[in-house]
């Protein structure tokens, strides 16, 4: 028997984020122990913050990723940061695979993969981000589109201690429109079945978290769908108050 995986909170800063920012940090820290028994913590700023992000956490409760991570471990690739990088730098978790990654820079699911290999290589845990369009969704191609992203962008043999999976239906995100709750559920039972088929151990276990327009006052319905294990949240997670109001709301 399965048991259900313990929540995490992800906050991904995208392109935010300053030095100053250490004091929103230092906030979510301070109120770390007060969520301590609902959810565990992480916070991904740019990369340019990883390192002092990662150093201001150290023996905390909040751990430290990245947003990104090329493929290879080092070589002539100008701009980009690689997995052991961010390890060296303190870094535990990196995001693979995020939709405005995959539209901005045309990432494919190959690409992801081996991205998250690259992770994996580098003792990283790799959040793999799938998600539809809105045109996918109108459609009626959601669940084709989320299977193949699965199929393809999680490598096989995968292990639920180094993979997490971040449903964010792309027309969610920023919008402030979520799907609703039977979509969520039905879409996260699905991702948990194509994962079974891919694990090494049992997919039942694995973190699935939601992503998209996810806030303080939608949060408490969304974390109690079954099969969500968590968030990834963008926005919200600037504001300290407002990513532990969140975290808050993690079923016990």
């Amino acid at each position: 028997m399965t048991t259900r995986a313990r929540p995490l909170i992800a906050g991904n800063w995208k392109m935010n984020g300053l030095t100053g920012s250490l004091a929103e940090l230092d906030a979510i820290i301070a109120g770390s122990s007060a969520v301590a028994d609902r959810a565990d913590l992480l916070i991904c700023p740019p990369a340019t913050l990883v390192a002092a992000f990662a150093a201001r956490a150290k023996g905390t409760a909040v751990m430290i990723g990245g947003q990104d991570c090329h493929p290879e471990p080092c070589g002539a690739h100008t701009g980009d940061i690689a997995a052991e990088m961010l390890k060296d730098a303190g870094a535990s978790f990196v995001i693979v695979g995020h939709s405005e990654r995959r539209a901005d820079h045309h990432e494919t699911d190959e690409l992801v993969r081996q991205k998250t290999l690259a992770a994996w290589r580098a003792g990283l845990v790799a959040i793999v981000c799938v998600g539809e369009t809105g045109a996918e969704r109108d459609a009626g191609q959601t669940l084709d589109v989320v299977g193949r992203q699965i199929e393809r962008s999680v490598p096989d043999g995968a292990r639920t201690e180094s993979l997490v999976v971040a449903y964010e239906p792309v027309w969610a995100i920023g919008t402030g429109v979520t799907p609703t709750t039977s979509d969520v559920e039905q879409i996260h039972a699905f991702i948990c079945l194509k994962l079974s088929k891919k694990m090494k151990n049992s997919g039942e276990s694995s973190k699935i978290l939601y992503g998209g327009s996810v806030k303080p006052s939608n949060c408490n319905e969304l974390l109690c769908i079954s099969h969500v294990n968590g968030a990834l949240v963008g926005g919200a997670s600037l504001k300290s108050s407002d990513f532990l109001a969140i975290a808050a709301a993690a079923p016990k």
